[in-house]
C-alpha cells in the first residue's frame, strides 16, 4: 500500500478530475479514469445494464484494451468506498502490472488513498 499523495502530480490530478466528470455527467455511483503507457487517458462509469455489470474501473481499462493500450502508468477511481475493489485492482494489474498505481478518491475529488494493483 502506499500512503496518500502529498505533492499530486498534474497528471495524476487529471485522471481525478477526468472520473469525477464522468460519475456526475452520468449519474453514476463511481467514475474512474486510466493512462496508458502513451498518455492517453480513458474515462468511464459504472455500467450496469440488467446483462453486464462492470465497476467503472473494469469498464475503463477494457476502453484502454479496446483502443490498443499495451500497459497502463496510472488509474483513479472516484467513490464513495472506502478501498478500491479486488476486481478493480485485478483489472489494472492484468494491463498495467503489479506496480501500477490505483489512486482513489472521494466524490468531493479528495484524495483518500493510493495502493498499487498489485
Amino acid at each position: 500500500m502506499i500512503a496518500p499523495m502529498s505533492d499530486e502530480n498534474p497528471e495524476d490530478r487529471k485522471l481525478i478530475t477526468l472520473a469525477r466528470s464522468a460519475r456526475a455527467r452520468n449519474g453514476v455511483p463511481e467514475g474512474a479514469a486510466v493512462r496508458d503507457e502513451t498518455g492517453r487517458t480513458y474515462v468511464a462509469g459504472t455500467v450496469a445494464l440488467e446483462s453486464l455489470r462492470l465497476t467503472a474501473l473494469q469498464t475503463a481499462v477494457a476502453m484502454a484494451v479496446a483502443s490498443g493500450a499495451r500497459s497502463l502508468e496510472a488509474a483513479a477511481i472516484v467513490t464513495a468506498a472506502q478501498a478500491p475493489a479486488e476486481a478493480d485492482r485485478a483489472a489494472v494489474r492484468d494491463l498495467g502490472g503489479a506496480g501500477t498505481p490505483v489512486i482513489l478518491a472521494g466524490p468531493d475529488g479528495t484524495v483518500v488513498t493510493t495502493v498499487t494493483a498489485g
